[in-house]
């Protein structure tokens, strides 16, 4: 008997349309003979929909002009039908334990990480606190939250003190200096983050950050490679070769990476063994200690001039588009999309 999969993909972030692009790679490559797919649309404004018609998936259209479509009246209904639930959510209600509460709820499999695991992940603050336990070195940060026309300034014992934009910008300016990156806590595929050289950009890119989220987090810029790492399981966690990013733009920005063909992958990446070897290690580490399941993708940067690692972001419910790093990563170690699917459904259930 086929299992019955519910794919749900859109979503209320600044990433639908990116989860758009995954959900149509991923219904291309599950194995029809296995899975009877119920895809389950979610729009913008929180609208859930499913799909009528053919179950021949190959027909199936997914495109901003959506068609086909009936709104679902009964959710959690419409979800206790199917086997295991599959989220090809990015961002805030799909990738930050929201829906991943949801699934728990009604007791239902689902493929990814669990609340906990995904908040943390979604969260760039407090996956900063985890790592920082974890002993996983990091490039140095400013933890700010915005409160109305004043800044609050929290430090490493969680004490806040207000300040103005003016102010914020000159401790940081003597705290971390200049390069640096500015980012919403809660917010993917680079939505809302900005490198500042200067105090100028520095103030106009935290206003910018605030407009996504009150947390915002503020990091020391590496010079140096950006590189990734797959990890997929859950005790028995496995890690991919490492990859590179070359950007096209001045770091892996929105554009770059969905947008500028100029952005190139590096697979596996030209870095020595045991750079690579520490990096694996460290990813299932990061992996393990925000208490992950399933599948995440873990970004270091290595410096040019020590070779020294640094954790940048752990990514709980990675980009599944033909151009990903996630599947690429794994298709280098030999497990193809369509394998990397089923093991992942397979996890889920177990």
């Amino acid at each position: 008997m086929k299992t019955k999969l519910g794919l749900i993909f859109g979503g209320m972030s600044t990433e639908n349309e990116v989860s758009v692009m995954s959900a149509k790679s991923i219904l291309k490559n599950l194995d029809k003979e296995k899975y009877n797919i119920f895809p389950i649309y979610i729009s913008k404004n929180g609208k859930w929909y499913q799909y009528n018609g053919t179950n021949k998936m190959e027909n199936v259209k997914i495109d901003e002009d959506l068609y086909d479509i009936q709104e679902i009246e009964n959710i959690i209904e419409y979800l206790q039908k199917l086997d295991v639930l599959f989220p090809v959510l990015h961002g805030s209600y799909g990738e930050d334990g929201t829906i991943q509460g949801l699934f728990e709820m009604i007791d239902k499999p689902y493929v990814g990480c669990g609340v906990l695991a995904s908040t943390i992940g979604m969260d760039k603050v407090y996956a900063k606190v985890i790592f920082d336990k974890a002993n996983i070195r990091q490039a140095s940060y400013i933890y700010l939250e915005k409160d109305r026309d004043k800044y609050k300034y929290i430090d490493k014992e969680f004490n806040r003190k207000i300040m103005t934009l003016d102010e914020s910008v000159d401790l940081v300016e003597k705290e971390i200096g200049f390069p640096i990156f500015v980012k919403p806590s809660n917010s993917g595929s680079s939505v809302g983050v900005n490198k500042a050289g200067n105090k100028e950009e520095l103030k106009e890119y935290i206003e910018y950050a605030g407009k996504f989220d009150k947390k915002i987090l503020i990091e020391k810029g590496i010079q140096g490679k950006e590189v990734e790492c797959a990890v997929l399981g859950n005790e028995n966690v496995i890690a991919s070769c490492v990859g590179e990013i070359k950007p096209a733009d001045k770091f892996y920005s929105y554009d770059a990476k969905y947008q500028n063909e100029d952005s190139k992958t590096i697979i596996p990446a030209n870095l020595d063994t045991e750079i690579s070897n520490e990096i694996r290690k460290l990813a299932i580490k990061a992996f393990k200690a925000i208490d992950g399941k399933g599948l995440s993708r873990v970004d270091f940067f290595v410096e040019n001039k020590t070779n020294q690692i640094y954790i940048n972001e752990i990514n709980t419910l990675p980009g599944f588009t033909k151009i990903s790093m996630y599947p690429k990563l794994f298709e280098a170690e030999g497990i193809q999309y369509h394998e990397l699917l089923d093991k992942l459904i397979e996890l889920a259930q177990e």
